[in-house]
């Protein structure tokens, strides 16, 4: 296996260039949405070119973004294990969530049940609140452990009963990282007779994910969230989403995608997957013949382990400044359970203003609640919330340096 080379893989980046009062950004943004590599601004481009038509024409543009489509839904397909017609593609996640738990919520009866949990992003909690209100089903909370910011299973088993129809959790947390344990949530839900509905934007530039290995009946991410465009997909599967009411217009062929769809960004998005394959093949040991879910895969174990190298810079550095802490899973032992994304308190400085210096000086964090706003609530947080540090893998020892010597100085 070669050594991962970030220097190689930040020139294919080329927003990584870019400078601020003369020196170079520093971009710790990623969870709100990465940068992305030169291929996939050519995708889009070049579908301008050389495919810009609408879907279904006997003509060599229209054929051609129809079979760019087409492969767009078989790589993210290959992104979370599934089949290419279990796929849907639309705007994000968070539509796509409001968008099919309309089709969900009409198979249940008044009376039945939905679990949401206090620890995710409100996308995968609000499109539940408001279904549930429509059809007058209950919705439950599973709520968080505070003090590290995880979910037990030991909390959840108490909400599951025989009116219970759906689950709906996190793959991780967006706001502090945690990293839920999906498998072990699926076996509980089923065995309750529930669905189980699972927001992996978070997860999705972080691990590598297998919705079949977890048993997960829905799966949604956002793929500007993993070096594409502003595109999201949901995996459904396949004899649960036969059944399910679509609401769409007649004449269109697929169940859940309403309208033309972003065929621009779909080039992009499967530019994005094939961009992580390239990183399977060059860093993580996966053979260039190799099926494109095997080099996808490869790519994410590579970018998993270069990541949590970063994250374990990243805390000792922090760890060693006074008047910075880390919000959840912060023990050694824990590192496994979480993504490289870090939430932090700064004594004597407010989120804000922390964030704004940090724009001064070309570092890009985020602040606030993410989202996240029943999590930061029930921490006590609101309404400033924290400061947000995604890391990603293309990210740097020294960046983190940089960046560990502002917040030294800002905690000062």
């Amino acid at each position: 296996m070669t050594i991962f080379d970030v220097d190689a893989i930040r020139g294919r980046f080329p927003a990584l260039s870019l400078t601020h009062d003369g020196r170079p950004m520093a971009f710790f943004d990623g969870p709100g949405g990465t940068q992305v590599p030169e291929s996939v601004i050519d995708a889009v481009s070049r579908y301008y070119r050389e495919s810009n038509a609408n879907h279904g024409g006997l003509f060599p543009t229209s054929q051609r973004s129809d079979a760019i489509v087409d492969d767009a839904h078989a790589a993210l397909a290959d992104l979370l294990g599934v089949d290419a017609n279990e796929i849907t593609l639309g705007p994000n996640m968070t539509t796509l969530t409001f968008h099919v738990s309309r089709s969900i919520v009409a198979t249940f009866r008044p009376g039945d049940e939905i679990v949401v949990s206090g620890l995710d992003h409100q996308a995968n909690v609000d499109p539940w609140i408001a279904a549930a209100r429509d059809s007058e089903v209950i919705v439950r909370t599973w709520e968080p452990n505070l003090a590290d910011c995880t979910l037990r299973l030991e909390d959840l088993d108490p909400l599951l009963n025989e009116r219970t129809r759906l689950v709906s959790v996190g793959w991780a947390s967006n706001a502090v990282g945690t990293i839920n344990p999906v498998a072990e949530v699926a076996a509980r839900a089923h065995r309750a007779g529930a669905w189980l509905f699972v927001d992996a934007v978070h997860a999705a530039p972080h691990l590598p994910l297998d919705a079949r290995a977890v048993d997960a009946d829905f799966v949604a991410c956002s793929v500007y969230k993993f070096f594409g465009p502003h595109v999201g997909a949901l995996y459904a599967r396949r004899e649960i989403a036969d059944r399910l009411p679509a609401y769409k217009v007649r004449p269109a062929s697929h169940r859940f995608e309403t309208g033309t769809g972003n065929f621009e960004g779909y080039a992009g998005a499967l530019a994005a997957i094939e961009y992580l394959a390239d990183v399977g093949v060059r860093y993580g040991g996966a053979p260039a013949d190799g099926s494109r879910r095997e080099r996808v895969l490869a790519g994410m174990h590579a970018i998993r382990a270069y990541e949590m190298e970063l994250y374990r810079h990243l805390a000792a550095r922090i760890g060693a400044i006074d008047g910075i802490s880390i919000v959840g899973l912060t023990a050694d032992a824990d590192v496994e359970r979480r993504t490289p994304t870090v939430a932090i308190t700064i004594t004597g400085i407010t989120p804000h203003d922390a964030a704004a210096r940090l724009g001064e000086r070309g570092i890009a964090v985020w602040d606030g609640d993410f989202y996240a706003t029943g999590l930061i609530e029930r921490l006590g947080l609101a309404p400033d919330g924290v400061v947000r540090i995604g890391l990603t893998h293309y990210n740097t020892r020294a960046e983190i340096d940089r960046l560990a010597d502002e917040l030294a100085e800002l905690a000062g």
